[in-house]
Order: C-alpha cells, then sequence, then structure tokens
C-alpha cells in the first residue's frame, strides 16, 4: 500500500518572497507595456470601444450566389457632359484680400494677337487664383530727410528720424513683432531666423536678434503684471505646472525650471486671461508667489492632484476643486493590467464628459447649468464613488497594482472632483489649461531650452500674451504692431487697457500700423 501523500505547506518566508515577486512581476509588466505604448501604440486619450463580438464587418456574410446578369441592350454612343465646374471659374475666395498682397498677371489671348483694339471687345473676364511665395522675404524703409536752408532766416533744418520702438535701434516695429511670432507662435528658432535673414541678403548677427527678443519682453513686461493682477481678483482660477530647461548648471549640463501657467476666468465671457511665471523649481511656495497671499473667501483653484495647490488651499481657505481628466489618466495607465475594471471606470467617467457635452450643446449657464448637473451628473458621480469602494475591498488587489492606484487617487479626492457639481463657473477639468500651455512642450521640440534664467522670464512675458490673443482671436502679430508702438506714450495707471482682453474693446477696430503696412502698393 503505498503511503499517502501530505499536503505540505509552504515557509511563511516563501510565501512573502513569493508575493513580493508577483507584485515585482506585475509592476515589470505594466513598466513593459507602457514602453511598448509609447513605441508602438497610440499616445491619444480617446477611447475607442471595441464592438461586440456578434456584430458582422460590414459586407460580411454577403458573401452568397451573385445575382444574375441582368440582359444587356445596345445603345448609341454618347459622350457625357462633365459636371465639374467650368474652365476658368473658381469657388470661394480661399484668402482675405484685405490681409495677403495679391499680384495681378495679365494672361494673353492669343486669338487677338495681332489685332486692332476696335476689332474685338472684353466683354468679361475669368480670374484664377495661385497661392504663391516669396522665400524669406524682408523689406528695408529707407528714410530720406532733407536738409533745408531758409533763406531769410539763413537757418538750416531737418525732421528727425521717425522713432522707433527700441530707442536707437534698426529694427522696424513690423520686424520685431514678426521675429516674436515666428519664434513663439510658429517655434522657428532665432538660430533657423538668422539663416533666413542671411539667406536673404540681411547681414545681421544672431547675437543682434537675442536682444531685440530680450528688449521687447522688457518693454511688455508691465502689461503681463497688469494680466496677472487681473487673474488674482478673478473668483475662479486654475493652475498647472511644465518643466523647461533654463540656465548652465554646469559643463553641458542645464538647469530644470518650470513655467507656472495660471488662468482666470473673466467675467465677459471671453475665454479668460493666461499668464505664465518662471520658476526655478515645483517648490510649493511657488503657487502662493502666482496666486497671491489673499485670494478672496469665495475663490475656487482648480488644479490637478500636485500637493502643493492643496496645501495653499488649506493655508488660504478657498475651495480646492480637482480635474477629473488626470484621474481618467491613472485608469487609462491601468488598463493594461485590469482591463475590465478600468474599461468600467472610464466608461463610468466618459458619462460625465458626455453630460457636459449636452451642457454645451443646450448653451446652458448659471443657474441652469448647475441644476443640469446636479440632476444628471451628481447621481453618477456618487455611484462612482460607491463603485471605487467596493473595488478597493477586493482582496485580489495589491497596493502597487495601477488599478489600486488609481483608486485611492480617485477617493483621496471625492470632495475636490464633486466641487464643480454645484459650481457652474467650475470647469469639469483643466484641459482648456493643458491647451494653453502647449506651445511650452512644443517649444521644447523646436527653441529645446532657454540658456539664461533671463531669457526664460522672456518667454513666459510673450507666450502669456500670445495665448492670450489665441483665446480672444486676436492676431498676435497685429496686437504686437500696436502695442508696441502704443506702450510709450500710454499712462502708467491704465496699462491695464492693453492687455489683450481688454485691447481688443478698446484699440482693435482702429489699431497703429506700421510704416510699412501704410506704404501704397
Amino acid at each position: 500500500m503505498s503511503p499517502a501523500l501530505a499536503t505540505v505547506e509552504s515557509p511563511p518566508e516563501w510565501v512573502a518572497e513569493r508575493t513580493l515577486l508577483v507584485a515585482r512581476i506585475a509592476d515589470l509588466e505594466r513598466q513593459v507595456a507602457w514602453f511598448q505604448r509609447q513605441i508602438f501604440g497610440e499616445k491619444s486619450e480617446r477611447r475607442l470601444i471595441e464592438p461586440p463580438p456578434e456584430q458582422m464587418a460590414l459586407g460580411e456574410g454577403l458573401g452568397g450566389p451573385a445575382p444574375a446578369a441582368a440582359p444587356t441592350q445596345p445603345v448609341a454612343a454618347h459622350q457625357r457632359r462633365r459636371t465639374t465646374k467650368a474652365e476658368g471659374e473658381e469657388p470661394a475666395l480661399f484668402f482675405d484680400p484685405e490681409r495677403v498682397p495679391v499680384q495681378t498677371i495679365a494672361v494673353p489671348n492669343p486669338e487677338i494677337v495681332g489685332l486692332p483694339a476696335e476689332a474685338y471687345d472684353v466683354i468679361a473676364e475669368k480670374v484664377t487664383h495661385r497661392l504663391a511665395q516669396r522665400p524669406g522675404s524682408y523689406v528695408v524703409l529707407k528714410y530720406v530727410r532733407q536738409v533745408v536752408k531758409v533763406k531769410d532766416a539763413e537757418t538750416l533744418s531737418c525732421p528727425p528720424a521717425p522713432a522707433g520702438v527700441l530707442e536707437g535701434g534698426r529694427a522696424d516695429v513690423s520686424f520685431l513683432a514678426g521675429l516674436i511670432v515666428d519664434k513663439f507662435l510658429y517655434h522657428l528658432p532665432l538660430y533657423r531666423q538668422h539663416q533666413r535673414l542671411l539667406g536673404a541678403g540681411v547681414q545681421v548677427s544672431r547675437q543682434w536678434l537675442t536682444q531685440q527678443v530680450l528688449a521687447v519682453a522688457l518693454l511688455l513686461a508691465p502689461i503681463v503684471a497688469a494680466q496677472l493682477a487681473a487673474i488674482r481678483a478673478c473668483r475662479v482660477k486654475a493652475m498647472d505646472e511644465t518643466p523647461i530647461k533654463a540656465g548652465r548648471k554646469g559643463k553641458g549640463q542645464l538647469k530644470t525650471g518650470y513655467f507656472w501657467p495660471i488662468w482666470g476666468d473673466t467675467d465677459d465671457g471671453g475665454g479668460g486671461e493666461i499668464v505664465f511665471l518662471y520658476r526655478p523649481s515645483r517648490a510649493a511656495i511657488h503657487v502662493r508667489e502666482g496666486l497671491g497671499d489673499s485670494p478672496g473667501n469665495d475663490t475656487v483653484l482648480l488644479s490637478d492632484g500636485y500637493g502643493a495647490y492643496a496645501q495653499y488651499a488649506a493655508r488660504t481657505g478657498i475651495t480646492h476643486a480637482q480635474c477629473w481628466t488626470h484621474t481618467r489618466r491613472y485608469f487609462e495607465r491601468a488598463k493594461d493590467i485590469e482591463p475590465a475594471a478600468s474599461a468600467e471606470a472610464l466608461e463610468r467617467i466618459g458619462a460625465l464628459y458626455r453630460i457636459e457635452a449636452e451642457i454645451r450643446a443646450q448653451g446652458l449657464t448659471g443657474a441652469a447649468k448647475r441644476d443640469y448637473r446636479l440632476t444628471h451628473a451628481k447621481p453618477l458621480v456618487n455611484a462612482f464613488f460607491a463603485w471605487a469602494e467596493r473595488q478597493v475591498e477586493r482582496a485580489a488587489l495589491l497596493p502597487s497594482n495601477p488599478f489600486t492606484k488609481a483608486l485611492h487617487y480617485a477617493l483621496e479626492r471625492h470632495e475636490a472632483l464633486s466641487v464643480y457639481l454645484d459650481d457652474p463657473e467650475v470647469p469639469i477639468d483643466t484641459n482648456h489649461l493643458e491647451r494653453a500651455l502647449r506651445p511650452i512642450p512644443m517649444g521644447r521640440k523646436a527653441w529645446l531650452f532657454c540658456w539664461s534664467e533671463v531669457g526664460a522670464e522672456a518667454v513666459a512675458i510673450l507666450q502669456s500674451l500670445i495665448v492670450t490673443c489665441r483665446l480672444h482671436d486676436i492676431d498676435p502679430y497685429e496686437y504686437l504692431v500696436d502695442v508696441l508702438q502704443r506702450i510709450d506714450r500710454h499712462p502708467a495707471r491704465e496699462v491695464h487697457l492693453l492687455t489683450p482682453r481688454l485691447w481688443k474693446q478698446h484699440f482693435a477696430a482702429n489699431p497703429l500700423r506700421s510704416d510699412l503696412q501704410v506704404l501704397p502698393g
């Protein structure tokens, strides 16, 4: 008789070691999945729902026997008339003729070559437009001033040279505005602009271009300060941070600083205002430097989950709202480890965004928007957190599991994520702020870094105005051409009128132009 096999229990240290190894393997699998997604997969956060397996593809199942061919019938041969537009005709113009210069070219008609004018009549004209380009087009304005001798008075007189934006400078305001817009709106680094200038026959130094940018930023700094004061006075504000390499740390090394964008919700419904602040670190003190020590009792700060914002809210007593998009991203990162549970979380959060889309479609504001959120979104928010608490109680989830981290991230911010339900002025997320700070990461790929902290502060000043112009549908070039000429003679006590939001109301209808723009032709 064979002896019975006894079940041997594993020593406790083996169990503990196995638990650690399982957690380690799960963490490594998550890292490998993340790297695979970065290299081979889509980085978009858009959620594509898989169709149910029972649903057939388009055309599937239609491969039965081919129908019998219909009997043929001979017809007379003919040529079909073309349904396209007639030769020479065009749809509506694809450009603004008031802003884009048009050069007219007359196309000769070979049928009338050599005929006298009285031998034919021009009964109409057909116009065709072609989009053309001149490489690196620059213009030099030559100011000629006559020195006149008045015979009776025996005196010489000569008018002074027109005043420039920068005293003693040789750059017209149109060049300065174009230099700034090309670099900070279209991300064309200064060294490439320098190469384009050289190719066009303009002999200037690379350092001179840098000096022009810094000088313009210094001129515009009071406007950005006034804009920051207006943002601090707003009831609803949002804040974020993004890194940038700025300043030399050592040989071949650069320091890591941070741009802190601050958005304020203005009462005119024009998209708000944004100011970028450059600071050398991500320390919590910079939140207080940006928002001030006395933000007001009714103020709401919207942010991501960085603890510095919660500390500031607790210190000042303001309401702290947090972003649902950042919460969603944690579940998005966990879907490779817990696909079913993560998909359910994403679906629940997606329902909240569908309600926001309905609010926008119906144009609801104020109390109507608040009531709609309380009626439709609040039950879903409560159900989401109840579901999250049930998921946490599952014993199979390890603390290091990304899905567990996502659950804890959401549950710890239950109150902050619910603020938007009762306040119609608070957005559901900080996506509007992330879209506004997009020029910074795009700049990191184009101009890479800032040589100095002074340069980073100049970037912050100029991006504050350019991004705010975009929020209010203002052409940054037109704005800069006007403001750079206006600021030197504008009263200091009214500098706030030169911020893009107020400039649009007071000066946009009749902006100042450069001499290049007012020249004939």
